[in-house]
């Protein structure tokens, strides 16, 4: 039963992640990138502070630094991927972060030596070539937004891997408020070292940013750390990548989108080759390799 409340939360973290996608691209009409990072993370932090923060009395140092280790991959995870949602649409942006599914059995080979099947080889070669759809333009160049998307992707893998790793043994939650309170460190050190530091704010950013700090951030990471205790990283993975799909589906709902038939044939790609790498013949062996704990 705890495993599937466990992926429960983790599809509810998936479509509150999708909305997340349309929400950023509200609030960065208003705020910069890294205003938005800073606003969300601190206000996480501060509410899961309030609610939690007695459980920081009983952290111990391992918790500390594998708080410290997330906050800073989450930080790298999302400057990247914000900055790169300035550059192209919500839908592009969301399917390429999606690729982190193809990445995290990667990670497991290296640290675990578990070897990558043929499954995984061709969802691999059909998401490069559903991200050349999504993405290369007429001259086969890459849009730069596209590719700071790409470098989220792995980035995000790395978090899924690490999250999924340190929750077996430590405080989900102790492990969470750390990894918000450094994320809203560096995020507001960011800021004042580029004299950023807004005067003031519209309505609309302060509603995107409440919401991004509630909703896909406090909510959401909570539902992921917590949930990360009862599956394996690679499933995580896969239950998570569907929030391109439900970031696609908003995207075109509330902000309009356009979509050409190349975007929607690599999106159908990137999808497939995520099904085709993770969701494969049911055998005891492959679950037990699946599985990197």
């Amino acid at each position: 039963m705890k495993q599937y409340i466990a992926d429960g939360m983790l599809l509810v973290t998936a479509i509150v992640w999708g909305s997340g996608f349309v929400i950023t691209a509200i609030a960065l009409e208003y705020l910069s990138a890294y205003q938005v990072m800073a606003g969300r993370f601190l206000l996480a932090a501060i509410i899961l502070t309030i609610l939690f923060g007695y459980r920081l009395k009983k952290a111990s140092k391992s918790v500390i630094w594998k708080g410290i280790l997330l906050g800073t991959i989450l930080y790298i995870a999302f400057a990247l991927q914000t900055v790169g949602l300035q550059y192209t649409t919500p839908s592009k942006n969301a399917f390429l972060t999606a690729v982190n599914v193809i990445v995290v059995p990667l990670i497991a080979y290296a640290v675990y030596k578990r070897r990558i099947d043929g499954y995984e080889i061709i969802g691999s070669m059909m998401a490069l070539v559903g991200i050349g759809f999504l993405s290369l333009q007429g001259s086969l160049t890459m849009n730069v937004g596209d590719a700071l998307s790409l470098a989220c992707a792995v980035a995000f893998a790395f978090d899924i891997f690490c999250t999924n790793l340190f929750v077996q043994k430590e405080d989900a939650i102790a492990l969470t408020i750390i990894q918000f309170i450094t994320a809203s460190v560096l995020g507001i050190l960011v800021v004042v070292g580029q004299g950023d530091i807004p005067t003031a704010l519209e309505k609309e950013a302060i509603y995107s940013i409440v919401y991004l700090a509630i909703f896909s951030t406090t909510l959401a990471y909570l539902f992921q750390n917590v949930a990360n205790q009862y599956t394996s990283a690679t499933k995580a993975a896969i239950i998570l990548s569907t929030e391109s799909f439900f970031g696609m589906v908003l995207s075109v709902i509330f902000l309009h989108e356009v979509l050409t038939s190349r975007m929607v044939i690599g999106a159908v790609l990137i999808l497939l080759a995520i099904f085709i790498a993770e969701i494969k013949p049911a055998h005891p062996k492959k679950r037990m390799m699946n599985s990197p704990r």
